[in-house]
Order: structure tokens, then C-alpha cells, then sequence
């Protein structure tokens, strides 16, 4: 007998609806596991508790900038005219008097130099703030002739000094001076004076500053109520950051505005709350 040979199989082949519907439907299967969906997006709100903590965040840095690095300042009064004008808001530098210490050779620290415009707790009053200018530092002599300042018996160059019209007043033009003509003087300083005066030159004491205003014929200064301690000393104003328009009360009217280059801005003719062109201007 004969073996009986071998039966090939016909191969099936399914239609290519069969086939595509198959595939669809295992990729739909694996899609969600392996592959997820496009363009998908989750928008997560925050809570209550997560916006509390972010505030508090700016709240700490705002207070660590404003208490050890700088401080905003108003000038109230025209005592800086013409570089600082009644209206400005200044930013101040707490950190650059700073005493060094360990902190020296990281940040930059520097010592107070004469001609530095500085803010300091008022020594009549220290919860007072007053902005002045450093004229001599401690052992310097110091002396008023006519109005204009002699540093250690050489005229001093006040570019930035303004004369305008005023009263007559000895004490201030003759300064220092014995003779005690002017109410507005404190009587503690005027009897203090008369020890640190040496033909006819006043003498700084370590660790104290003479400081004028730069309008000199309309600032109670370093004349009227003495040195300034340097530990009164807060900072160095930088930057005017913005500037209200208010009048001055001792202005020629034929001087200009201020020192720092103010002019007759088209802006500042149409909104004129504000001196637009001294916003953001270096101090100096």
C-alpha cells in the first residue's frame, strides 16, 4: 500500500476589512497603557495654603531689602536744591557704609568720602532721617568765609553749592563763630563748638562728620546743630526713582530747576503732577 501523502493547508487569508478592523482595535487596546493621549493638559489651581506661603515669601524678601540692603526716602524740604529737589523719592544704599568685618573682601563696602550725599538719623532726633552733604571728614579744619567753605586752608570747589537769596546771618557766612546770633542755632552745639574751634578753624572729632545742605543759604546744617556720628549714618541715595512736582519756597525764578538737568520736557507741560525727566537719574 501506498503511504499516503501529505495535505498542504491552504493558507486563509482574511479580507483587508477583517484585517484592518484587527488592527485598529489592537492599537485602541494598547493606546492608553503605552501611548498617551495627545494634547492632553491638566491645569492644577493653588491652594490656599500655597498662595499664603508665597506671599509670605515676597513679604520676607521685601522686609530683608528694605532693612539691610536699601530704603526708599522722600526730600521734604529745599535744603538740597538745586541737585535734589522738594518731591524726589530716592532710593538709598544701606550696605555701603557697612562696617566690613568679616563681609570685606565679598561685598563693597567703602568709607564715607567728602562730597558723598548721605542720610542719616538726625542727631537732634534720631527717628528723624536728613539728607546732607559730607564737606570734612574727622580731623579736618573747617571754616565759612562769606559763605564759601575752606577745607584745611584751602578754598574748597563747590560746583554743585547754591547761593540764592536770603537774610543776612553772620553765623552762617562766618561760621564758626563765637558770638551767638541766630535763634535757630542749638545752644548745646554752640557751647560744644567752642571747645573744638583752633584759630579760627573748627576741628572734626574722630568719628563724626561735618555735613552742609547745597543750598547753602536755606539749610539748618552741621552749623546749627553739629557733627554727624557716624553711626548715625544710614546710607548713600543712589537713584531718583520718582519725583513729585511741588513748588519751592526759596528758588530764583530765574535759575534753573535743578542741577541734575531738568528742562522744559513736552511731557512733563501735558501731565504735570510728576518731573518725569528726573525719574530713574543717578544722585551725585
Amino acid at each position: 500500500m501506498s503511504e499516503p501523502q501529505p495535505t498542504l493547508a491552504t493558507p486563509v487569508v482574511s479580507p483587508p476589512a477583517v484585517v484592518a478592523e484587527t488592527t485598529v482595535a489592537a492599537y485602541a487596546a494598547i493606546r492608553p497603557a503605552a501611548l498617551p493621549a495627545p494634547h492632553r493638559h491638566h491645569v492644577v489651581y493653588p491652594t490656599v495654603l500655597d498662595t499664603v506661603r508665597s506671599l509670605l515669601s515676597v513679604i520676607i524678601f521685601a522686609l530683608f531689602v528694605l532693612t539691610f540692603i536699601v530704603q526708599p526716602f522722600r526730600i521734604p524740604s529745599e535744603s538740597m536744591e538745586h541737585t535734589l529737589l522738594v518731591g524726589d523719592f530716592l532710593l538709598v544704599n544701606k550696605m555701603i557704609y557697612a562696617p566690613a568685618g568679616v563681609w570685606k573682601r565679598v561685598l563693597p563696602y567703602e568709607p564715607v568720602k567728602r562730597g558723598d550725599i548721605v542720610v542719616f538719623h538726625f542727631p537732634l532726633d534720631p527717628t528723624d532721617h536728613v539728607v546732607k552733604r559730607v564737606v570734612a571728614l574727622p580731623g579736618d579744619r573747617v571754616h565759612l568765609h562769606d559763605g564759601v567753605v575752606f577745607l584745611n586752608a584751602q578754598q574748597l570747589n563747590e560746583p554743585y553749592a547754591a547761593y540764592e537769596t536770603s537774610y543776612a546771618d553772620n553765623f552762617r557766612d562766618q561760621f564758626p563763630t563765637t558770638l551767638y546770633t541766630d535763634p535757630g542755632v542749638d545752644t548745646h552745639w554752640w557751647m560744644e563748638m567752642r571747645h573744638d574751634i583752633q584759630n579760627g578753624d573748627l576741628i572734626v572729632p574722630p568719628d563724626r562728620y561735618f555735613a552742609l545742605g547745597d543750598n547753602r543759604n536755606h539749610s539748618r546744617d552741621s552749623r546749627y546743630w553739629g557733627f554727624v556720628p557716624q553711626q548715625n549714618i544710614v546710607g548713600r541715595p543712589f537713584v531718583i526713582y520718582f519725583s513729585l512736582r511741588q513748588p519751592s519756597t526759596t528758588s530764583v525764578p530765574d535759575l534753573p530747576d535743578d542741577r541734575l538737568g531738568h528742562d522744559k520736557d513736552p511731557v512733563n507741560s501735558i501731565v504735570d503732577f510728576a518731573r518725569w525727566d528726573r525719574m530713574f537719574r543717578v544722585v551725585w
